[in-house]
């Protein structure tokens, strides 16, 4: 009897299983077992690798083979396992000759085809982050590099097919990501705010909105603009930073719609449709994927008609949106999804969107419209820094000839305003803790007198005050402005018409 054990690693990109082979005489016919709750995919997988590996003009071991994906108690799930399956039984039975000691620097990913061919698999980026971050060497199918390439100081070995990754692996021949060309410009063929006619106030509260990074609420007629402003916002934003596109890209690899290379450092913009169930909006299900609020990681999570979205989804959002992420807690499993967001919804003010116009009639009763405001719960509201109204579009504003201002030019202001942010903070506005807003009025009492009175008058929530100090720190980055001023703090509040209602 023979006794052979081999192990390689295959990163799932949150734990890392051992793939351990044991091959050895059977007393009857050869089995193939793999063990270690495995799912259906991974079963499946003995067919794949053993017709793969005949494939490749390699001798499928004729003796009893188990493969144990380690640890026991963890379910293991998707065809990534093939690649180390099909490494480990080749070595264990001498068929390929490499020093086992230098395995444990690489890492192994893919699924192959019947015919030895390697296909790409899901998550690829979290994976290389989570390898190189560890030091090690990855190997993967050749369709896969260019994702895992994004990740600097990689180390990345690959092949199109079982063979050929295999003569790679035996000489060695890894490459570098500088070594690899990528087209990683970014598209910036965004909607121009200069189509929105009119809305001028609304374009101003956008400004400010994009500037400090501050959750915005457009309350309006059918027809105003709102959706045209924010399908507009995604452009007046900076470029993300390496860091938070490489976990947006991340994001998006582990979910169902996969990551695109064009989509590379382009601002997420998500608009989910309000059918949506909580599920989608927020993530989870029986097998947990990210949902629309974290796919908008880094970006914008604009909800058309939110009155209309499932009041539990809408409250599930609160969390997210103060916690910068989700935390999926089930019984089986816990999963955590990055969700640093700004949200921008947008709500007709009644049923029938013409309460309060001055164009058109309102065809509902008192009852009706309180029925339709009271869908946004007071804390969910509480969450949002602005809240605009917006009024239906004259029409000489609709004909008139006078170009708008271009969304590069507020770009170059909003960037400008960041910048002062970041120089002088080290974070955006949004982010700021009571006591580091507090330290801007350390030295004015007169201004903190000011805000007394408006709390007193607003019977303001400790919440809304401090949200409304995120706004004025904001609106005086715009004003090139090194202190907070009265007619900050009266922009301030002129964008939360709930507090003044």
């Amino acid at each position: 009897m023979s006794f052979s054990l081999v192990r390689s690693r295959a990163l799932t990109g949150v734990h890392a299983p051992e793939v351990a082979v044991e091959t050895h005489l059977a007393n009857g016919l050869p089995s193939f077992t793999i063990v270690g709750l495995p799912q259906t995919a991974i079963k499946e997988s003995r067919d794949r690798v053993r017709s793969a590996i005949v494939n490749s003009n390699f001798a499928f071991p004729s003796r009893k083979i188990t493969v144990n994906l380690a640890p026991a108690d963890l379910p293991k799930e998707g065809a990534k396992f093939d690649l180390p399956i099909a490494i480990s039984i080749l070595i264990a039975s001498e068929q390929i000759r490499i020093d086992r000691t230098e395995l444990l620097d690489y890492e192994f990913i893919g699924e192959l085809a019947l015919d030895g061919r390697l296909r790409a698999v899901a998550g690829i980026l979290p994976v290389a982050y989570a390898i190189t971050k560890a030091g090690r060497k990855l190997v993967l199918p050749k369709s896969c590099v260019t994702e895992a390439a994004l990740i600097r100081n990689s180390t990345l070995l690959s092949g199109s097919t079982l063979t050929r990754l295999i003569d790679n692996l035996i000489a060695g021949r890894c490459h570098a990501p500088d070594s690899i060309k990528i087209n990683t410009r970014v598209d910036k063929s965004y909607s121009d705010l200069a189509d929105v006619r009119g809305q001028y106030l609304a374009k101003r509260a956008l400004e400010i909105a994009a500037a400090g990074r501050h959750n915005l609420l457009m309350i309006g007629p059918p027809g105003c603009g709102k959706s045209m402003l924010a399908a507009r916002l995604p452009g007046i934003l900076p470029l993300m930073s390496e860091r938070t596109a490489i976990e947006s890209a991340s994001i998006r690899s582990v979910s169902r719609q996969g990551f695109h290379l064009k989509d590379w450092r382009r601002t997420p913009y998500r608009a989910p449709h309000h059918g949506c169930s909580p599920a989608a909006l927020i993530g989870g299900g029986s097998k947990p994927v990210p949902g629309e609020i974290s796919l908008a990681h880094g970006g914008v999570l604009f909800l058309d008609e939110i009155p209309e979205f499932d009041r539990r989804a809408l409250e599930m959002l609160r969390e997210p949106l103060d916690a910068g992420y989700v935390n999926i807690a089930r019984v089986n499993y816990n999963h955590q999804y990055l969700a640093d967001i700004m949200l921008v919804a947008a709500a007709n003010p009644c049923h029938c969107g013409h309460y309060g116009s001055t164009v058109k009639a309102c065809r509902c009763t008192p009852t009706m419209i309180e029925r339709y405001q009271n869908k946004l719960s007071g804390p969910l509201i509480d969450r949002f820094d602005m809240h605009v109204e917006l009024t239906a579009v004259s029409a000489d504003q609709l004909v008139e000839s006078q170009p708008a201002e271009k969304s590069i030019v507020v770009a170059k202001r909003v960037q400008s305003a960041r910048q002062r942010q970041i120089n002088r903070q080290g974070k955006l506005n949004s982010n700021l803790q009571p006591a580091e807003l507090e330290q801007e009025l350390a030295h004015d009492d007169d201004l903190k007198s000011y805000l007394n009175l408006i709390i007193k008058k607003l019977s303001l929530t400790a919440r809304s005050y401090h949200r409304i100090l995120r706004l004025c720190r904001t609106i005086a980055d715009l004003d090139k402005s090194v202190n907070i001023s009265k007619k900050h703090v009266n922009q301030a509040v002129q964008y939360r018409i709930f507090d003044r209602n």
